[in-house]
C-alpha cells in the first residue's frame, strides 16, 4: 500500500471537478439555510433540472450547448419559483417537506417512460459535452506536480468549475455585504422583526431561493459536462443529504464554509476509500473484503462527523453565533 499515492489520489478528488461542483452546489444550500435560515431538502432537483436542462437542449432539441446553459439556469430559478411561490409563506418545515417531495418526484418523472422521447428516460443522455472540450485552450498532455496531475480535459473542466466557485463567492459576498443581505440576515433571525420594518420577507426569501437554486443548477450542469452523460437515478436524496454534511462540516452561514466542507470531505471519502482497499488487497484485515471499502468510508466520514458535531458544532470555518438562528 503506497501511502503517497493514496495521498496524491484524495487530494486531486479533493481539487477536481466534483469537489468544486459540490462547492457549487453547497453555496447555494448555504444561501437558502446558512443565511435565510430556509430547510431545503432538495438541492438535488435543481441539480437535476440543471443536468437535463443542459442535456436535452443538446441532444433532444439541437441547440447550442451555451444555449443549453442559460436554459438550464432558467429552468432552475422556475424549479425555485413553483417551490418558493406556495410554501415560503408557511412555516419552514412546509417548505423542507416540498422541497424533498418535488426533488423526487421529479426524478420519477424524467425517468418515466412517457418522458423517454424528450429525457431518454432510465436511459438518460450522453454525448453532448463535445463543445466544451473542442472549446479547450489547453494543449494535449499531462499537468500537475509530482503524483498529483490532470489530463487537458480534466484540467479544463477544473479550471471552469472552480472558475464558477470563484464567481459564486464573490457574488455572495457582495450581497450579503450589501442592505439586501443584512435583510435576508435578519429574516434568519426573526423574520417577525423584519417584517415590522416594513420588509416584504417573501419576497427577499423568494429571491434567496432562486439565487441558491440557480446555483444548484450550475452544479448539475458541470455533473453532465464532468460525466458526459446522465440519467435521473444519478439525482437520489441522498445526494442533498451529503450537500448538508459538507456544508455543516464546512460551517453554515459562512462565505468559506461551502467551500471547505466538500473539499475536506471528498479528502477524507477518497483517502479512507483507497486506504481500505489497500488494507483488503495486503489481508492485512482478514475480513475485509475489497467491496466493503464503499460502505465502511461513509461510516468512517459519518464518525468525523459525529466528533465534529459534539466539539465543533458550528463547523470547521463557521461562527458559533450563526449556529443559533431561529429557524422559521
Amino acid at each position: 500500500m503506497d501511502i503517497m499515492t493514496i495521498l496524491a489520489l484524495s487530494l486531486e478528488t479533493a481539487i477536481g471537478p466534483i469537489a468544486a461542483i459540490y462547492v457549487l452546489a453547497a453555496i447555494g444550500l448555504n444561501m437558502h439555510f446558512g443565511y435565510t435560515g430556509l430547510l431545503n431538502f432538495g438541492q438535488v432537483g435543481f441539480m437535476l433540472v440543471g443536468a437535463y436542462g443542459v442535456a436535452v437542449s443538446v441532444t433532444t432539441f439541437g441547440l447550442p450547448l451555451s444555449v443549453g446553459f442559460v436554459i438550464s439556469l432558467g429552468c432552475s430559478a422556475v424549479l425555485a419559483l413553483i417551490l418558493g411561490i406556495p410554501t415560503l409563506r408557511l412555516r419552514a418545515d412546509y417548505l423542507a417537506i416540498s422541497t424533498i417531495a418535488v426533488a423526487e418526484v421529479l426524478r420519477l418523472v424524467y425517468r418515466a417512460e412517457f418522458a423517454r422521447p424528450v429525457t431518454g428516460g432510465v436511459y438518460g443522455r450522453n454525448s453532448f459535452a463535445d463543445a466544451f472540450y473542442d472549446a479547450n485552450p489547453l494543449p494535449a498532455g499531462s499537468y500537475g506536480v509530482g503524483d498529483v496531475d490532470f489530463n487537458a480535459g480534466e484540467l479544463w473542466l477544473t479550471l471552469a468549475c472552480w472558475g464558477l466557485v470563484a464567481l459564486g463567492l464573490v457574488m455572495t459576498a457582495l450581497l450579503m455585504n450589501s442592505p439586501w443581505g443584512r435583510v435576508i440576515k435578519g429574516i434568519r433571525e426573526d423574520e417577525d422583526a423584519v417584517r415590522s420594518l416594513g420588509k416584504d420577507a417573501f419576497t427577499y426569501k423568494l429571491q434567496s431561493l432562486v439565487f441558491g437554486g440557480v446555483f444548484g443548477g450550475l452544479a448539475g450542469a458541470m455533473i453532465a459536462l464532468n460525466q458526459q452523460n446522465i440519467h435521473p437515478d444519478q439525482f437520489m436524496p441522498q445526494v442533498t443529504f451529503y450537500l448538508w454534511a459538507m456544508l455543516l462540516l464546512g460551517g453554515v452561514g459562512t462565505l468559506w464554509g461551502p467551500v471547505v466542507g466538500p473539499v475536506i470531505m471528498w479528502f477524507l471519502l477518497t483517502l479512507f476509500d483507497e486506504t481500505l482497499r489497500g488494507m483488503a488487497s495486503m489481508d492485512v484485515l482478514p475480513f475485509l473484503a475489497t467491496s466493503d471499502s464503499g460502505p465502511l468510508r461513509h461510516a468512517l466520514v459519518g464518525v468525523v462527523l459525529m466528533v465534529l458535531i459534539v466539539y465543533r458544532p458550528q463547523g470547521l470555518v463557521g461562527n458559533r453565533k450563526e449556529m443559533l438562528v431561529n429557524v422559521k
